[in-house]
Protein backbone atom coordinates (compact mmCIF):
# COMPACT_ATOMS: atom_id res chain seq x y z
CA UNK A 1 0.00 0.00 0.00
CA UNK A 2 1.50 3.29 -1.13
CA UNK A 3 0.59 5.90 1.51
CA UNK A 4 -3.25 5.32 2.48
CA UNK A 5 -4.92 5.72 -0.53
CA UNK A 6 -5.18 1.94 -1.27
CA UNK A 7 -6.18 0.83 2.42
CA UNK A 8 -9.41 -0.85 1.25
CA UNK A 9 -7.49 -3.21 -0.12
CA UNK A 10 -7.27 -4.15 3.88
CA UNK A 11 -11.41 -4.74 4.59
CA UNK A 12 -11.96 -6.05 0.73
CA UNK A 13 -9.77 -8.68 1.62
CA UNK A 14 -11.30 -9.61 5.05
CA UNK A 15 -14.59 -9.12 3.18
CA UNK A 16 -13.63 -11.60 0.59
CA UNK A 17 -12.02 -14.57 3.00
CA UNK A 18 -14.81 -14.65 5.18
CA UNK A 19 -18.16 -13.25 3.23
CA UNK A 20 -17.05 -15.46 -0.44
CA UNK A 21 -14.64 -18.24 1.00
CA UNK A 22 -16.18 -18.97 4.16
CA UNK A 23 -13.36 -18.50 6.61
CA UNK A 24 -13.30 -17.47 10.14
CA UNK A 25 -12.08 -14.22 11.19
CA UNK A 26 -9.17 -15.42 12.67
CA UNK A 27 -7.82 -17.43 9.33
CA UNK A 28 -8.83 -14.26 7.18
CA UNK A 29 -6.77 -11.54 9.09
CA UNK A 30 -4.05 -13.67 9.60
CA UNK A 31 -3.78 -14.28 6.05
CA UNK A 32 -4.95 -10.36 5.43
CA UNK A 33 -1.89 -9.03 7.44
CA UNK A 34 0.54 -11.29 5.50
CA UNK A 35 -0.47 -9.97 1.91
CA UNK A 36 -0.77 -6.57 3.01
CA UNK A 37 2.05 -3.90 3.97
CA UNK A 38 2.59 0.10 4.03
CA UNK A 39 5.08 2.20 2.78
CA UNK A 40 4.74 6.08 4.02
CA UNK A 41 5.88 7.83 1.33
CA UNK A 42 5.35 11.52 3.43
CA UNK A 43 4.61 12.95 6.78
CA UNK A 44 2.16 15.52 5.56
CA UNK A 45 -1.57 15.47 6.61
CA UNK A 46 -2.56 14.73 3.20
CA UNK A 47 -1.33 11.64 2.93
CA UNK A 48 -2.14 10.58 6.42
CA UNK A 49 -6.01 10.43 5.05
CA UNK A 50 -8.98 10.43 7.67
CA UNK A 51 -12.10 9.74 6.08
CA UNK A 52 -15.35 10.30 6.56
CA UNK A 53 -17.01 7.86 8.64
CA UNK A 54 -20.51 8.70 7.67
CA UNK A 55 -19.64 8.88 4.00
CA UNK A 56 -18.30 5.48 4.17
CA UNK A 57 -21.02 3.72 6.38
CA UNK A 58 -23.16 4.96 3.74
CA UNK A 59 -21.02 3.77 0.81
CA UNK A 60 -19.34 0.69 2.27
CA UNK A 61 -21.34 -0.73 5.18
CA UNK A 62 -20.02 -4.10 5.62
CA UNK A 63 -16.33 -2.69 4.91
CA UNK A 64 -17.79 -0.85 7.50
CA UNK A 65 -18.25 -3.00 10.10
CA UNK A 66 -14.99 -4.75 9.49
CA UNK A 67 -12.88 -1.84 10.21
CA UNK A 68 -15.09 -1.70 13.46
CA UNK A 69 -14.15 -5.13 14.52
CA UNK A 70 -10.35 -4.22 13.57
CA UNK A 71 -10.34 -1.28 16.03
CA UNK A 72 -11.95 -3.21 18.96
CA UNK A 73 -9.32 -5.89 18.58
CA UNK A 74 -6.68 -3.15 18.55
CA UNK A 75 -8.30 -1.86 21.87
CA UNK A 76 -7.96 -5.05 23.42
CA UNK A 77 -4.70 -5.65 22.52
CA UNK A 78 -3.66 -1.86 23.51
CA UNK A 79 -5.18 -2.62 27.00
CA UNK A 80 -3.74 -6.24 27.23
CA UNK A 81 -0.33 -4.15 26.46
CA UNK A 82 -0.60 -1.23 28.52
CA UNK A 83 -3.21 -1.78 31.20
CA UNK A 84 -1.11 -1.84 33.80
CA UNK A 85 -0.63 1.84 33.35
CA UNK A 86 -1.88 4.83 34.46
CA UNK A 87 -5.41 5.09 33.13
CA UNK A 88 -4.83 8.56 31.83
CA UNK A 89 -1.86 7.26 30.21
CA UNK A 90 -3.55 4.20 29.05
CA UNK A 91 -6.41 6.52 27.73
CA UNK A 92 -4.40 8.98 25.54
CA UNK A 93 -2.38 5.84 24.33
CA UNK A 94 -6.28 4.85 22.93
CA UNK A 95 -7.21 8.16 21.61
CA UNK A 96 -3.74 8.11 19.25
CA UNK A 97 -3.33 4.69 18.17
CA UNK A 98 -7.18 3.77 17.65
CA UNK A 99 -8.36 3.46 13.98
CA UNK A 100 -12.22 4.98 14.99
CA UNK A 101 -11.80 8.66 15.67
CA UNK A 102 -14.03 11.11 18.20
CA UNK A 103 -15.48 7.20 19.01
CA UNK A 104 -16.93 5.73 22.48
CA UNK A 105 -14.74 2.92 23.18
CA UNK A 106 -16.20 -0.58 23.04
CA UNK A 107 -18.45 -1.78 25.45
CA UNK A 108 -16.13 -4.67 26.30
CA UNK A 109 -13.21 -2.03 27.52
CA UNK A 110 -15.54 0.86 28.17
CA UNK A 111 -15.84 -0.25 32.48
CA UNK A 112 -12.51 0.41 33.33
CA UNK A 113 -12.48 3.95 32.51
CA UNK A 114 -15.21 4.47 34.55
CA UNK A 115 -14.94 7.35 37.11
CA UNK A 116 -15.83 6.42 40.74
CA UNK A 117 -17.92 9.03 42.41
CA UNK A 118 -17.04 11.69 44.66
CA UNK A 119 -18.29 10.82 48.26
CA UNK A 120 -20.33 14.06 49.43
CA UNK A 121 -19.44 15.17 53.00
CA UNK A 122 -21.33 16.56 55.41
CA UNK A 123 -20.73 20.24 55.31
CA UNK A 124 -21.17 19.85 51.50
CA UNK A 125 -25.09 20.87 50.25
CA UNK A 126 -26.94 20.92 47.15
CA UNK A 127 -29.45 23.57 46.55
CA UNK A 128 -31.96 22.69 43.66
CA UNK A 129 -33.24 26.24 42.42
CA UNK A 130 -37.02 25.31 40.90
CA UNK A 131 -38.47 26.59 37.78
CA UNK A 132 -40.79 28.96 39.73
CA UNK A 133 -37.88 30.80 41.96
CA UNK A 134 -36.84 33.38 39.16
CA UNK A 135 -33.51 33.43 39.57
CA UNK A 136 -32.86 36.84 37.93
CA UNK A 137 -34.63 38.68 40.96
CA UNK A 138 -34.15 36.15 44.19
CA UNK A 139 -31.07 34.77 45.78
CA UNK A 140 -30.42 31.82 48.09
CA UNK A 141 -28.90 31.95 51.43
CA UNK A 142 -27.38 29.87 53.91
CA UNK A 143 -28.32 30.91 57.85
CA UNK A 144 -25.70 29.25 60.15
CA UNK A 145 -25.92 29.29 63.93
CA UNK A 146 -22.69 30.23 66.36
CA UNK A 147 -20.65 26.96 65.15
CA UNK A 148 -21.27 27.42 61.84
CA UNK A 149 -23.29 24.72 61.11
CA UNK A 150 -26.42 25.58 58.69
CA UNK A 151 -29.74 25.96 59.88
CA UNK A 152 -31.81 26.98 57.13
CA UNK A 153 -32.10 27.83 53.32
CA UNK A 154 -33.97 30.96 52.67
CA UNK A 155 -34.81 33.09 49.32
CA UNK A 156 -34.79 36.58 49.41
CA UNK A 157 -35.25 39.34 46.88
CA UNK A 158 -31.62 39.94 45.53
CA UNK A 159 -31.97 43.92 45.94
CA UNK A 160 -31.99 43.05 49.92
CA UNK A 161 -28.86 41.73 49.42
CA UNK A 162 -27.43 44.53 47.08
CA UNK A 163 -26.98 41.68 44.43
CA UNK A 164 -26.65 43.11 40.90
CA UNK A 165 -29.22 41.56 38.55
CA UNK A 166 -27.26 39.47 35.95
CA UNK A 167 -28.01 39.03 32.36
CA UNK A 168 -29.22 35.45 31.55
CA UNK A 169 -26.66 34.03 29.37
CA UNK A 170 -27.06 31.91 26.37
CA UNK A 171 -24.97 28.37 26.30
CA UNK A 172 -24.24 27.61 23.17
CA UNK A 173 -25.00 23.82 22.26
CA UNK A 174 -21.74 21.79 22.30
CA UNK A 175 -19.92 20.98 19.15
CA UNK A 176 -19.23 17.36 18.22
CA UNK A 177 -16.91 16.44 16.20
CA UNK A 178 -17.28 14.28 13.13
CA UNK A 179 -16.67 10.64 13.60
CA UNK A 180 -13.42 10.04 11.02
CA UNK A 181 -11.61 6.37 10.40
CA UNK A 182 -7.88 7.01 10.10
CA UNK A 183 -6.56 5.54 7.44
CA UNK A 184 -2.97 5.64 7.98
CA UNK A 185 -3.31 3.63 11.85
CA UNK A 186 -5.78 0.86 9.39
CA UNK A 187 -2.29 0.62 7.08
CA UNK A 188 -0.14 -0.03 10.36
CA UNK A 189 -2.52 -2.04 11.87
CA UNK A 190 -3.42 -4.43 9.05
CA UNK A 191 0.05 -4.59 7.27
CA UNK A 192 2.94 -7.16 8.19
CA UNK A 193 5.26 -4.29 7.69
CA UNK A 194 6.04 -0.16 7.84
CA UNK A 195 8.39 1.52 5.85
CA UNK A 196 9.64 4.83 5.13
CA UNK A 197 11.09 5.55 2.05
CA UNK A 198 14.84 7.16 3.16
CA UNK A 199 16.84 6.51 6.38
CA UNK A 200 16.07 9.53 7.83
CA UNK A 201 12.39 9.45 7.26
CA UNK A 202 12.26 5.48 8.46
CA UNK A 203 13.16 7.30 11.74
CA UNK A 204 10.77 9.95 11.92
CA UNK A 205 8.16 7.96 11.32
CA UNK A 206 9.25 5.35 14.22
CA UNK A 207 10.01 8.13 16.19
CA UNK A 208 7.37 10.89 15.57
CA UNK A 209 4.46 9.79 13.46
CA UNK A 210 3.71 6.44 14.12
CA UNK A 211 5.87 6.00 17.35
CA UNK A 212 3.20 4.58 19.66
CA UNK A 213 3.10 1.75 17.07
CA UNK A 214 6.62 1.52 16.77
CA UNK A 215 6.73 0.84 20.47
CA UNK A 216 3.61 -1.80 20.28
CA UNK A 217 5.08 -3.52 17.01
CA UNK A 218 8.59 -2.79 16.79
CA UNK A 219 9.71 -5.45 14.61
CA UNK A 220 7.19 -4.02 11.54
CA UNK A 221 9.11 -1.12 11.17
CA UNK A 222 11.92 -0.79 8.40
CA UNK A 223 13.67 1.33 6.06
CA UNK A 224 13.43 1.09 2.11
CA UNK A 225 15.20 4.15 0.34
CA UNK A 226 13.79 4.80 -3.11
CA UNK A 227 15.31 4.32 -6.23
CA UNK A 228 15.01 5.70 -9.66
CA UNK A 229 15.84 3.39 -12.98
CA UNK A 230 18.99 4.22 -14.41
CA UNK A 231 17.55 3.00 -17.90
CA UNK A 232 15.30 5.72 -18.30
CA UNK A 233 17.31 8.42 -15.83
CA UNK A 234 20.42 8.12 -17.68
CA UNK A 235 20.26 5.71 -20.45
CA UNK A 236 17.38 6.80 -22.15
CA UNK A 237 17.35 10.55 -21.94
CA UNK A 238 21.08 11.48 -21.73
CA UNK A 239 22.39 9.24 -24.42
CA UNK A 240 25.89 11.83 -24.49
CA UNK A 241 26.50 11.15 -20.99
CA UNK A 242 25.92 7.18 -21.40
CA UNK A 243 28.39 6.68 -24.21
CA UNK A 244 30.80 8.40 -21.79
CA UNK A 245 29.91 6.08 -19.21
CA UNK A 246 30.37 3.39 -21.54
CA UNK A 247 33.77 4.31 -22.66
CA UNK A 248 35.73 5.11 -19.24
CA UNK A 249 34.41 1.82 -17.39
CA UNK A 250 34.48 -0.70 -20.48
CA UNK A 251 31.35 -1.83 -20.59
CA UNK A 252 27.40 -1.06 -20.61
CA UNK A 253 26.84 -3.24 -17.92
CA UNK A 254 26.23 -0.32 -15.49
CA UNK A 255 22.75 0.00 -17.15
CA UNK A 256 22.00 -3.61 -15.01
CA UNK A 257 24.46 -3.33 -12.50
CA UNK A 258 24.60 0.30 -11.63
CA UNK A 259 27.22 -0.23 -8.63
CA UNK A 260 30.25 -0.22 -11.50
CA UNK A 261 29.78 3.67 -11.93
CA UNK A 262 31.56 3.97 -8.53
CA UNK A 263 34.91 3.01 -11.08
CA UNK A 264 34.33 6.58 -13.07
CA UNK A 265 35.94 7.78 -9.11
CA UNK A 266 39.24 6.70 -10.52
CA UNK A 267 38.95 8.86 -13.33
CA UNK A 268 37.63 12.21 -11.69
CA UNK A 269 40.70 13.94 -12.13
CA UNK A 270 41.54 12.75 -15.41
CA UNK A 271 41.52 15.88 -17.97
CA UNK A 272 40.61 13.72 -20.93
CA UNK A 273 37.36 12.52 -19.55
CA UNK A 274 36.99 15.93 -17.99
CA UNK A 275 36.97 17.38 -21.30
CA UNK A 276 34.39 14.73 -22.71
CA UNK A 277 32.18 15.60 -19.47
CA UNK A 278 31.64 19.22 -19.73
CA UNK A 279 30.96 18.59 -23.77
CA UNK A 280 27.73 16.37 -23.16
CA UNK A 281 26.78 18.82 -20.54
CA UNK A 282 26.67 21.36 -22.98
CA UNK A 283 25.43 19.69 -25.84
CA UNK A 284 22.39 18.90 -23.51
CA UNK A 285 22.45 22.56 -22.47
CA UNK A 286 21.88 23.77 -26.23
CA UNK A 287 19.07 21.36 -26.56
CA UNK A 288 17.19 23.63 -23.51
CA UNK A 289 18.36 26.89 -24.94
CA UNK A 290 16.16 26.06 -27.90
CA UNK A 291 13.48 24.86 -25.89
CA UNK A 292 13.44 27.46 -23.58
CA UNK A 293 13.29 29.61 -26.27
CA UNK A 294 10.01 28.30 -27.77
CA UNK A 295 8.41 27.86 -24.80
CA UNK A 296 9.25 30.82 -23.21
CA UNK A 297 10.44 33.10 -25.44
CA UNK A 298 13.57 33.65 -23.31
CA UNK A 299 16.38 33.84 -24.81
CA UNK A 300 19.64 32.25 -22.48
CA UNK A 301 23.02 31.45 -22.91
CA UNK A 302 24.40 27.34 -22.75
CA UNK A 303 27.90 28.77 -20.89
CA UNK A 304 26.13 30.03 -17.96
CA UNK A 305 25.81 27.79 -14.73
CA UNK A 306 22.23 25.78 -15.54
CA UNK A 307 20.22 25.74 -11.81
CA UNK A 308 17.14 24.03 -11.64
CA UNK A 309 14.91 23.44 -9.35
CA UNK A 310 11.71 21.00 -10.61
CA UNK A 311 9.20 19.36 -8.17
CA UNK A 312 5.77 19.82 -6.69
CA UNK A 313 4.80 23.57 -6.22
CA UNK A 314 4.63 23.56 -2.10
CA UNK A 315 5.41 25.45 0.77
CA UNK A 316 7.98 23.25 2.20
CA UNK A 317 9.98 22.53 -0.80
CA UNK A 318 10.60 26.55 -0.68
CA UNK A 319 10.29 27.60 -4.35
CA UNK A 320 9.71 30.81 -1.67
CA UNK A 321 13.38 30.48 -0.67
CA UNK A 322 15.13 29.83 -4.19
CA UNK A 323 13.19 32.67 -5.20
CA UNK A 324 14.10 35.26 -2.55
CA UNK A 325 17.57 34.18 -2.77
CA UNK A 326 17.45 35.05 -7.19
CA UNK A 327 15.79 38.85 -5.62
CA UNK A 328 18.64 38.92 -3.39
CA UNK A 329 21.07 38.51 -6.12
CA UNK A 330 19.46 40.92 -8.33
CA UNK A 331 19.31 43.36 -6.07
CA UNK A 332 22.76 43.01 -5.33
CA UNK A 333 23.78 43.43 -9.02
CA UNK A 334 21.91 46.63 -9.25
CA UNK A 335 23.87 48.07 -6.67
CA UNK A 336 27.01 47.32 -8.30
CA UNK A 337 28.73 48.07 -10.83
CA UNK A 338 28.72 46.26 -14.45
CA UNK A 339 32.71 44.92 -13.53
CA UNK A 340 31.75 44.16 -10.38
CA UNK A 341 28.96 42.32 -11.57
CA UNK A 342 31.05 39.99 -13.31
CA UNK A 343 33.75 39.72 -10.79
CA UNK A 344 31.27 38.46 -7.84
CA UNK A 345 28.50 36.50 -9.60
CA UNK A 346 28.86 34.17 -12.28
CA UNK A 347 26.26 34.07 -14.78
CA UNK A 348 22.97 32.02 -13.57
CA UNK A 349 19.86 30.40 -15.84
CA UNK A 350 17.70 29.94 -12.63
CA UNK A 351 14.68 27.61 -13.71
CA UNK A 352 11.68 26.62 -11.99
CA UNK A 353 9.72 23.58 -13.42
CA UNK A 354 6.50 21.80 -11.13
CA UNK A 355 2.25 22.22 -10.33
CA UNK A 356 0.63 23.53 -8.37
CA UNK A 357 -2.25 22.04 -6.68
CA UNK A 358 -5.52 23.34 -8.07
CA UNK A 359 -7.06 24.66 -4.89
CA UNK A 360 -3.74 25.70 -3.32
CA UNK A 361 -3.37 29.19 -3.35
CA UNK A 362 -0.30 30.08 -1.97
CA UNK A 363 1.29 27.63 -4.35
CA UNK A 364 -0.25 29.87 -7.06
CA UNK A 365 1.19 32.96 -5.54
CA UNK A 366 4.22 31.48 -5.28
CA UNK A 367 4.29 30.62 -9.42
CA UNK A 368 3.01 34.06 -10.04
CA UNK A 369 5.89 35.48 -8.21
CA UNK A 370 8.77 33.62 -9.78
CA UNK A 371 7.49 34.97 -13.60
CA UNK A 372 6.94 38.48 -12.38
CA UNK A 373 10.68 38.17 -11.02
CA UNK A 374 11.52 36.78 -13.96
CA UNK A 375 9.66 39.16 -16.58
CA UNK A 376 11.96 42.44 -14.66
CA UNK A 377 14.94 40.85 -14.78
CA UNK A 378 14.92 39.19 -18.45
CA UNK A 379 14.63 42.33 -19.39
CA UNK A 380 16.74 44.20 -17.81
CA UNK A 381 19.69 45.25 -19.92
CA UNK A 382 22.12 46.21 -17.07
CA UNK A 383 21.81 42.29 -16.55
CA UNK A 384 21.80 40.86 -19.49
CA UNK A 385 22.85 37.17 -19.65
CA UNK A 386 24.27 37.52 -16.26
CA UNK A 387 21.23 35.87 -14.65
CA UNK A 388 17.72 34.96 -16.24
CA UNK A 389 14.75 33.47 -14.63
CA UNK A 390 12.25 31.18 -15.79
CA UNK A 391 9.35 29.57 -15.42
CA UNK A 392 8.79 26.31 -17.41
CA UNK A 393 4.81 26.03 -18.53
CA UNK A 394 3.56 22.40 -19.18
CA UNK A 395 6.08 20.44 -16.40
CA UNK A 396 5.75 17.03 -17.34
CA UNK A 397 8.30 14.37 -17.48
CA UNK A 398 8.97 14.22 -21.02
CA UNK A 399 10.66 18.28 -19.92
CA UNK A 400 12.04 16.91 -16.94
CA UNK A 401 14.10 14.25 -18.85
CA UNK A 402 15.26 17.43 -21.40
CA UNK A 403 16.01 19.52 -18.31
CA UNK A 404 18.20 17.02 -15.85
CA UNK A 405 20.52 15.61 -18.11
CA UNK A 406 21.53 19.90 -19.10
CA UNK A 407 21.66 20.98 -15.47
CA UNK A 408 24.62 21.89 -13.38
CA UNK A 409 23.08 22.92 -9.79
CA UNK A 410 20.09 21.68 -8.79
CA UNK A 411 17.97 22.74 -5.83
CA UNK A 412 16.46 20.29 -2.99
CA UNK A 413 15.91 22.56 -0.24
CA UNK A 414 12.86 21.45 1.58
CA UNK A 415 12.36 22.00 5.26
CA UNK A 416 14.31 19.50 6.75
CA UNK A 417 12.39 16.48 8.37
CA UNK A 418 9.59 17.02 5.74
CA UNK A 419 10.53 15.91 2.43
CA UNK A 420 10.27 11.51 3.52
CA UNK A 421 12.62 10.93 0.02
CA UNK A 422 12.76 12.42 -3.37
CA UNK A 423 13.99 11.16 -6.35
CA UNK A 424 14.55 13.78 -8.65
CA UNK A 425 17.66 14.46 -6.34
CA UNK A 426 18.53 10.79 -7.36
CA UNK A 427 17.59 11.65 -11.08
CA UNK A 428 19.95 14.94 -11.02
CA UNK A 429 22.55 13.20 -9.12
CA UNK A 430 22.68 10.43 -11.92
CA UNK A 431 23.70 12.85 -14.52
CA UNK A 432 26.36 14.28 -12.80
CA UNK A 433 24.69 17.50 -10.98
CA UNK A 434 26.01 19.00 -8.32
CA UNK A 435 22.70 19.43 -5.39
CA UNK A 436 22.55 22.56 -2.75
CA UNK A 437 20.21 21.01 -0.04
CA UNK A 438 19.12 20.47 3.33
CA UNK A 439 19.89 17.27 5.16
CA UNK A 440 16.05 16.12 4.53
CA UNK A 441 15.14 12.97 2.87
CA UNK A 442 17.64 10.98 0.34
CA UNK A 443 19.68 14.59 0.89
CA UNK A 444 21.52 12.81 3.49
CA UNK A 445 22.33 9.49 1.80
CA UNK A 446 22.93 11.55 -1.33
CA UNK A 447 25.70 13.34 0.44
CA UNK A 448 27.17 10.51 2.30
CA UNK A 449 27.81 8.59 -1.12
CA UNK A 450 28.87 10.97 -3.67
CA UNK A 451 31.17 12.86 -0.78
CA UNK A 452 30.59 15.92 1.59
CA UNK A 453 33.04 18.13 -0.63
CA UNK A 454 30.87 17.50 -3.46
CA UNK A 455 27.41 18.70 -2.12
CA UNK A 456 26.65 22.11 -1.04
CA UNK A 457 24.73 21.88 2.42
CA UNK A 458 23.19 24.17 4.20
CA UNK A 459 20.49 25.01 6.69
CA UNK A 460 18.59 23.49 10.05
CA UNK A 461 18.37 20.07 10.63
CA UNK A 462 15.79 18.07 11.58
CA UNK A 463 16.03 17.67 15.36
CA UNK A 464 16.40 21.33 15.74
CA UNK A 465 13.14 22.38 13.97
CA UNK A 466 10.55 22.17 16.24
CA UNK A 467 12.56 23.80 18.61
CA UNK A 468 13.05 26.72 15.89
CA UNK A 469 9.18 26.91 15.23
CA UNK A 470 8.84 27.45 19.88
CA UNK A 471 11.45 30.38 19.35
CA UNK A 472 9.70 32.38 16.54
CA UNK A 473 6.07 31.68 18.41
CA UNK A 474 7.59 33.23 21.63
CA UNK A 475 8.62 35.74 19.28
CA UNK A 476 12.06 35.14 20.12
CA UNK A 477 13.26 35.17 16.09
CA UNK A 478 15.12 37.98 15.12
CA UNK A 479 15.19 38.07 10.97
CA UNK A 480 18.30 38.71 8.93
CA UNK A 481 19.04 42.00 7.87
CA UNK A 482 19.07 40.79 4.04
CA UNK A 483 16.08 38.60 4.27
CA UNK A 484 14.16 41.91 5.28
CA UNK A 485 15.59 44.33 2.41
CA UNK A 486 14.77 41.43 -0.04
CA UNK A 487 10.74 42.13 1.48
CA UNK A 488 11.04 45.60 1.64
CA UNK A 489 13.00 45.02 -2.02
CA UNK A 490 9.89 43.18 -3.57
CA UNK A 491 7.30 45.55 -1.81
CA UNK A 492 8.87 48.70 -3.40
CA UNK A 493 7.03 47.41 -6.54
CA UNK A 494 10.34 46.17 -8.42
CA UNK A 495 8.62 43.69 -9.88
CA UNK A 496 5.12 44.98 -10.45
CA UNK A 497 2.38 46.27 -8.98
CA UNK A 498 0.80 42.77 -7.64
CA UNK A 499 0.34 43.35 -4.13
CA UNK A 500 2.33 40.15 -2.39
CA UNK A 501 1.28 41.41 0.79
CA UNK A 502 -0.12 37.60 1.25
CA UNK A 503 2.65 36.02 0.55
CA UNK A 504 4.88 38.02 2.12
CA UNK A 505 2.69 38.23 5.16
CA UNK A 506 3.07 34.33 5.56
CA UNK A 507 6.51 34.82 6.16
CA UNK A 508 5.65 37.52 9.60
CA UNK A 509 4.38 37.55 12.36
CA UNK A 510 4.61 34.77 15.49
CA UNK A 511 1.51 32.98 15.40
CA UNK A 512 -1.53 32.18 13.33
CA UNK A 513 -2.39 30.29 10.16
CA UNK A 514 -0.84 31.06 7.00
CA UNK A 515 1.44 32.94 9.03
CA UNK A 516 4.89 32.84 11.48
CA UNK A 517 7.06 31.86 8.33
CA UNK A 518 6.34 27.71 9.54
CA UNK A 519 8.50 26.38 6.72
CA UNK A 520 11.35 28.79 8.07
CA UNK A 521 12.11 30.29 4.82
CA UNK A 522 13.59 33.38 7.00
CA UNK A 523 15.56 31.12 9.25
CA UNK A 524 17.93 29.07 6.91
CA UNK A 525 17.77 32.44 4.54
CA UNK A 526 21.44 33.99 5.42
CA UNK A 527 22.78 29.79 5.24
CA UNK A 528 20.87 29.61 1.78
CA UNK A 529 22.74 33.01 0.55
CA UNK A 530 26.09 32.08 2.27
CA UNK A 531 25.63 28.60 0.27
CA UNK A 532 25.24 30.27 -3.16
CA UNK A 533 28.22 32.25 -2.66
CA UNK A 534 30.58 28.81 -2.31
CA UNK A 535 28.58 27.57 -5.23
CA UNK A 536 29.96 30.84 -7.40
CA UNK A 537 33.46 30.09 -6.27
CA UNK A 538 33.23 26.41 -7.18
CA UNK A 539 32.19 27.52 -10.53
CA UNK A 540 34.42 29.39 -11.49
CA UNK A 541 36.73 26.92 -11.05
CA UNK A 542 35.72 24.23 -14.04
CA UNK A 543 38.18 21.79 -13.21
CA UNK A 544 36.89 21.15 -9.53
CA UNK A 545 33.33 21.41 -10.95
CA UNK A 546 33.88 18.98 -13.49
CA UNK A 547 34.93 16.57 -10.91
CA UNK A 548 32.21 17.41 -8.35
CA UNK A 549 30.07 16.14 -11.37
CA UNK A 550 31.49 13.08 -12.08
CA UNK A 551 31.98 11.88 -8.46
CA UNK A 552 27.99 12.48 -8.46
CA UNK A 553 27.40 10.58 -11.44
CA UNK A 554 29.79 7.53 -9.74
CA UNK A 555 28.07 7.63 -5.92
CA UNK A 556 24.71 7.63 -7.66
CA UNK A 557 24.62 3.65 -7.89
CA UNK A 558 23.15 2.89 -4.82
CA UNK A 559 19.71 4.55 -5.73
CA UNK A 560 18.76 2.38 -8.77
CA UNK A 561 15.46 0.94 -8.45
CA UNK A 562 16.81 -2.37 -8.74
CA UNK A 563 18.56 -2.22 -5.16
CA UNK A 564 15.65 -0.86 -3.64
CA UNK A 565 12.99 -3.74 -5.69
CA UNK A 566 15.89 -6.40 -4.23
CA UNK A 567 15.17 -4.78 -0.63
CA UNK A 568 11.58 -4.74 -0.81
CA UNK A 569 11.82 -8.83 -2.63
CA UNK A 570 13.38 -9.68 0.63
CA UNK A 571 12.40 -8.09 3.58
CA UNK A 572 8.45 -7.49 2.47
CA UNK A 573 6.93 -9.20 -0.09
CA UNK A 574 9.52 -12.43 1.07
CA UNK A 575 9.84 -14.18 -3.04
CA UNK A 576 13.38 -14.95 -4.61
CA UNK A 577 14.41 -13.84 -8.08
CA UNK A 578 13.60 -15.66 -11.06
CA UNK A 579 16.50 -16.39 -13.40
CA UNK A 580 15.69 -15.48 -16.32
CA UNK A 581 17.60 -17.54 -19.32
Amino acid sequence: MNDTHPTLCIPELMRILIDLKGLNWNEAWNITQRTVAYTNHTVLPEALEKWSYELMQKLLPRHVEIIEAIDEELVHEIVLKYGSMDLNKLEEKLTTMRILENFDLPSSVAELFIKPEISVDDDTETVEVHDKVEASDKVVTNDEDDTGKKTSVKIEAAAEKDIDKKTPVSLEPAVIPPKKVRMANLCVVGGHAVNGVAEIHSEIVKEEVFNDFYELWPEKFQNKTNGVTPRRWIRFCNPPLSAIITKWTGTEDWVLKTEKLAELQKFADNEDLQNEWREAKRSNKIKVVSFLKEKTGYSVVPDAMFDIQVKRIHEYKRQLLNIFGIVYRYKKMKEMTAAERKTNFVPRVCIFGGKAFATYVQAKRIVKFITDVGATINHDPEIGDLLKVVFVPDYNVSVAELLIPASDLSEHISTAGMEASGTSNMKFAMNGCIQIGTLDGANVEIREEVGEENFFLFGAQAHEIAGLRKERADGKFVPDERFEEVKEFVRSGAFGSYNYDDLIGSLEGNEGFGRADYFLVGNDFPSYIQCQEKVDEAYRDQKRWTKMSILNTAGSYKFSSDRTIHEYAKDIWNIEAVEIA
